[in-house]
């Protein structure tokens, strides 16, 4: 029985089973309840809306998915060079760290105003938000990788004189590579909530609604289907990138790594 579960069919169908079926109850139990569409719709309410609603929520979705691009492009590249400096330089992961703690702790909601007021263009001023929110996971993760090297491999670089450039090459990257792709499946999901959030705080319309902008017009229009449906769309683009996550690291990883390889 373990075999056949572990086996990709069962693990994809086991959870689409269990959707189905919750789908189904929540079905059900609107429409015997009578409960009115405006509280909660029924599925197939949603359905309905999103096919209807298709072009204004997929132009929507263009929006957030490329904040949440920008954003995420940038929080691995920043935190990325950030991570070796300080693997390199205790003094600057000393002076500079627990800086990158504050702005891990420090709700963005609180310091999304200020960014928006700071820099004119909204969507500029939403990627530095949602960078913000995305950065710190690949910054630790990276860090904690560059560091956990087998201490006999790291005596061995140094009995053969091995170069700074040639230790972090070949032994520290190669390390941290399985905690480095770990970092970016949860900054993949932190860049799209921080690209949520900086939608709702600034609140902006026309070319630059994202689908938060169209939760909180919906909200306010009582029209919880489309609701309903901005959310759907959310929750997919964030399954799709922790799966595209999960095929890199595959990719990166499934050849000689013992957390990727198939059992």
């Amino acid at each position: 029985m373990s075999n056949v579960m572990n086996s990709p069919a069962a693990r994809f169908a086991a959870p689409v089973l269990l959707g189905v079926l919750m789908l189904a109850a929540w079905q059900l139990l609107v429409r015997a309840l009578e409960v009115p569409v405006y509280l909660v719709p029924a599925p197939t309410d949603i359905a309905y809306t999103l096919y209807e609603d298709w072009a204004l929520l997929s132009s929507s979705l263009m929006i957030t998915l490329k904040i949440t691009f920008f954003a995420f492009v940038l929080a691995v590249v920043l935190g990325v060079l950030a991570a070796f400096l300080f693997v390199q330089s205790r003094m600057m992961e000393v002076s500079l760290f627990p800086y990158a703690i504050v702005l891990q702790v420090t709700p963005i909601v609180a310091i999304a105003p200020l960014i928006i007021i700071w820099v004119k263009s909204p969507i500029p001023a939403m990627v530095i938000c949602a960078t913000l929110v995305a950065l710190f996971p690949i910054i630790s993760n990276t860090i904690l990788g560059l560091r956990s090297v087998n201490p006999g491999l790291l005596n061995l670089f140094r009995l053969n004189q091995a170069t700074r450039w040639q230790t972090l090459r070949r032994l520290r990257v190669p390390s941290a590579l399985p905690y480095f792709f770990g970092g970016l499946r949860i900054s993949s999901g932190l860049a799209l909530i921080g690209a949520v959030v900086a939608e709702f705080v600034a609140g902006t319309g026309g070319t630059s609604a994202g689908l938060a902008y169209q939760i909180l017009q919906a909200g306010f229009q009582l029209n919880v289907p489309r609701l309903f449906a901005s959310l759907v769309l959310i929750t997919l683009t964030g399954i799709a990138l922790f799966s595209l996550m999960a095929l890199f690291t595959k990719m990166a990883l499934g050849g000689w790594h013992e957390s990727e390889m198939t059992q």
